[in-house]
């Protein structure tokens, strides 16, 4: 990537140390909510993987091959785990950068993580021990997501499940918290304190402006404060941003009231990085 110090030229190589590292910038976890086809998935990581190779951010593409934690029964699922599966392997040897899913179970976990280089624990689930263990237990890169009904300092127990299961690849990711019963906050004092924990620190953005539980049964959503958000994340410290993103929002199958349109994308990332720079 340009201008990336040697270190950390490979993103692959990184995840496989979790070293220290002089970072030019943070890094970015970015793609659609949910792999819908195989042309959707490259039309997206192609333009993200060329927005973060021109401005130097280290790039990882994030798709859910399966959607688990659906509203009602009628919502978008997938469009079949293993095909989704081989679109996502794709993507990442397509364009040389690492490539995260999330699982639900621990059969999941080893089927996932054959064709990916990092594993997300999902935050309604991330107490649920036996799913951390065997994701843990695979060897690859475990991004934990801090529940909606958690507190920052909590996270440092669930982290050290991984970590007693003899994989300390691990990343902590907020996402908000829950507020009421149709939305939720950011504190952005939890990122300092899970950074004390030792492993780099990513802010959910476009997950973190959610309006769940709406009367609908579709998730609402504040898009509008997505670059609010990353910016407050980033002045404290936050190593990575995670967003989904679409083409075409309106027409995704899955979060697309939250989502950041793909063609505003540089703008944000160009923004982001002066912040970053600024407080580093």
């Amino acid at each position: 990537m340009a201008n990336v110090p040697k270190k950390i030229t490979s993103m692959k190589n990184w995840l496989s140390n979790l070293r220290e590292y002089e970072a030019p910038s943070f890094f970015l976890m970015a793609g659609p909510c949910a792999i819908e086809g195989e042309d959707m998935a490259f039309h997206i990581a192609e333009h993200l993987f060329k927005v973060t190779e021109e401005l130097g951010i280290p790039f990882i593409f994030k798709g859910s091959y399966k959607k688990a934690n659906r509203t009602r029964l009628d919502s978008f699922t997938g469009i079949g785990d293993e095909k989704a599966l081989k679109i996502l392997r794709s993507v990442g040897e397509s364009f040389g950068v690492p490539v995260v899913t999330d699982y639900h179970t621990a059969e999941e976990a080893d089927l996932a993580s054959q064709y990916v280089d990092m594993l997300q624990v999902p935050a309604f689930l991330c107490r649920q021990t036996e799913l951390v263990v065997a994701g843990a237990k695979t060897g690859r890169v475990l991004n934990i997501k801090k529940g909606q009904f958690m507190a920052p300092e909590s996270m440092k127990h669930i982290a050290q499940k991984s970590v007693d299961s003899g994989n300390s690849k691990v990343m902590l990711t907020d996402r908000g918290t829950q507020f009421g019963y149709g939305d939720l906050v950011v504190d952005v004092r939890g990122i300092p304190t899970m950074k004390q924990m030792g492993f780099p620190v990513v802010m959910d953005i476009t997950h973190s402006l959610q309006q769940p539980n709406q009367s609908s049964g579709v998730t609402g959503g504040k898009p509008e404060l997505i670059e609010t958000i990353g910016r407050a994340a980033l002045a404290v410290g936050a190593d990575g941003i995670f967003l989904e993103t679409h083409h075409n929002p309106s027409l995704a199958q899955s979060d697309g009231a939250n989502m950041l349109e793909l063609n505003r994308l540089k703008g944000l990332l160009e923004n982001l990085l002066r912040i970053y720079r600024a407080a580093n």
